[in-house]
């Protein structure tokens, strides 16, 4: 169903119909998300640039959350994963908002995680490196400074970029039972991006 996370409305109505065809909402994967303008400085980036970033990448998943958290505090429980990034964690010279966005996802994960744990309710997030999207690309055409770009993000410690697949696969453990007892995670899905 195809929905502007920014839109309480939207997200409210994406949750109803999701109950309303299957039933019941046992795990949520919260993972639209955009890098806005990447390369200025935090001086030069624009204030529409920041509006815009933060409204998709943070107010859109504490939206979700929101009308998540209230139909599973119903059912007695369930699991959220919201798309942070290696970027929530580290610092990235020349994408501010985009960062700020990102660790405020992961401040945002292990607060409800924190709320909920006792509800029944567990809220991780992935944290993904590099990976093959068209993400990825515009990230490196906006950077022509980085001659080379991708060749540096193969360069990675696994030596490659990441696949959506093997992104998929951690959220698809953090959302099943063999995961019962993880909850306020911000997990690294990043070659070894941060361990460096």
């Amino acid at each position: 169903m195809k929905t502007d996370v920014s839109q309480a409305a939207e997200v409210e109505a994406l949750v109803r119909q999701t109950v309303a065809t299957y039933g019941r909402l046992d795990c949520a994967f919260n993972n639209a998300g955009i890098e806005g303008t990447m390369g200025p400085w935090t001086a030069e980036s624009s204030e529409e640039n920041w509006r815009r970033v933060l409204t998709i990448n943070l107010k859109g998943v504490w939206l979700c959350m929101k009308y998540e958290i209230a139909q599973m505090l119903q059912q007695g429980g369930g699991a959220i994963v919201n798309t942070a990034s290696a970027a929530g964690l580290i610092a990235n010279p020349g994408g501010s908002a985009y960062v700020a966005s990102k660790h405020g996802v992961n401040g945002l994960t292990k607060t409800a995680a924190l709320e909920y744990a006792k509800q029944g309710i567990r809220v991780n997030a992935v944290c993904p490196g590099m990976v093959r999207t068209p993400m990825a690309k515009r990230i490196f055409k906006a950077r022509p400074q980085f001659v080379g770009a991708e060749a540096l993000a193969t360069m990675q410690p696994v030596g490659r970029m990441g696949q959506p697949e093997e992104i998929a696969e951690a959220v698809v453990w953090l959302c099943s039972d063999a995961a019962s007892f993880v909850t306020g995670l911000p997990m690294a899905v990043d070659g070894g991006m941060t361990a460096q």
